[in-house]
């Protein structure tokens, strides 16, 4: 068995366990495997350990692997997930490639990727970023403007609104970990009851993500983890 396979197993179980300590059934959480600087080589170690659905966060690097795998894999069904910040100059090629999008923060970008999306490729499924920790550094719609971008979204063709997303600041402690993820929880379930058709919280990485769950986390993005320590320098 290869390390990553080795390290997707370990994942999985860990998904598992913090499922059953929140009372919530582990099938409920999909991994997202992030694989953001590593090549095509690792992502076929860990399809073939059973990992089809895959987050990228550069677009012209996801799009080289997507080509790579085509060639390599060819029998198997992939699903790529986009979940970096979004440039209006990268909409066409993100909504012609793309399964989901967890990044959206602005009606243009939504707008965008509507009128791009190819029309035989089904709806793509949107997942708003929101800044939920305040950062002025950090990308996102504001909570509070979150059921208005939430209601243009849901309107467009195209699109399938599914759910929220955000990157919470770092924080060690769990509860400082699970505050956050509760305030998207709740902000989720608002938008919820205004009527949105919303089944996707995507939140909670390798360092945070039992604190995602416990807090109802459907998606967990995880990267380290799995593939280990990512090389900027590369």
């Amino acid at each position: 068995m290869s390390t990553i396979a080795r390290n997707l197993q370990a994942v999985h179980e860990r998904i598992a366990a913090i499922a059953r300590r929140a009372q919530r059934d582990p099938h409920t959480i999909r991994l997202l495997a992030v694989s953001k600087t590593f090549g095509p080589d690792a992502i076929i170690e860990a399809a073939q350990a059973g990992q089809t659905a895959f987050g990228e966060n550069y677009l012209q690097e996801a799009l080289d692997k997507m080509a790579a795998l085509k060639l390599a894999c060819p029998d198997i069904l992939f699903e790529w997930h986009f979940i970096g910040p979004i440039q209006s100059n990268k909409t066409r090629p993100i909504a012609e490639h793309f399964d989901w999008v967890h990044s959206v923060e602005r009606e243009k970008i939504a707008q965008r990727l509507s009128e791009q999306r190819p029309a035989h490729l089904p709806p793509l499924n949107i997942c708003l970023q929101v800044n939920i920790s305040g950062e002025a550094s950090k990308s996102g719609v504001a909570p509070q403007d979150a059921l208005t971008l939430a209601r243009a979204v849901a309107a467009m063709p195209n699109l399938r609104l599914r759910g929220l997303m955000a990157i919470p600041e770092p924080a060690e402690e769990s509860d400082a970990q699970r505050l956050p993820f509760r305030q998207l929880r709740l902000l989720f379930e608002q938008l919820r009851a205004q009527g949105l058709d919303l089944d996707t919280l995507s939140m909670g990485m390798s360092a945070d993500m039992d604190a995602a769950i416990a807090e109802g986390a459907t998606i967990v993005r995880v990267g380290t983890a799995i593939f280990g320590h990512r090389d900027y320098a590369k």
